[in-house]
């Protein structure tokens, strides 16, 4: 199997439908739940709803490089979004997540060898190969955060 398509499989694993790594995903978690569970603080942490748009934000961000645009994201408003304040607007994100990131597997899927190895918008940044990597173990990272809120939110019921 060609790299991209592997790479493309862990990203869809990650977001979508996989078990392997965490026996869970984004997906599993994130869908049938409530804009309230969501949005609720546990002590300092993150919400629930935040580190999911974070995921996204990340995602949409080299979507945009996929097609054709500049790199346009920043670290210091990948946490920055408004709240969510309905269950439609929370149903509304997901979808649009789950659109993205199939969007974004997609891109994965169709780069060469060559193009996995050329500079990620710049050489600064690594190699296509180096961030698309990065952004299945940041996706891990939060998606862990995650199963964890959601383990303490409820056993604070």
């Amino acid at each position: 199997m060609k790299t991209s398509h592997q790479l493309a499989t862990r990203i869809r694993e990650v977001i979508l439908n996989g078990t392997w790594i965490a026996n869970t995903n984004f997906k599993a978690q994130l869908e049938n739940t409530n804009w309230e569970m969501v949005t609720q603080k546990v002590s300092n942490l993150n919400t629930i709803a935040v580190l999911a748009q974070h995921v996204h934000y990340y995602i949409n961000g080299i979507n945009q490089v996929f097609a054709g645009g500049t790199l346009d994201i920043k670290d210091k408003y990948s946490f920055d979004f408004p709240p969510i304040t309905s269950q439609a607007q929370w149903e509304t994100f997901l979808h649009q997540f789950w659109k993205d990131a199939e969007t974004f597997a997609h891109h994965v899927e169709q780069l060469t060898e060559e193009q996995l190895n050329t500079d990620f918008t710049n050489p600064n940044y690594g190699s296509y190969y180096r961030n698309i990597d990065g952004m299945i173990e940041h996706s891990y990272y939060h998606l862990g955060q995650i199963v964890l809120i959601k383990k303490l939110s409820t056993s604070h019921e």
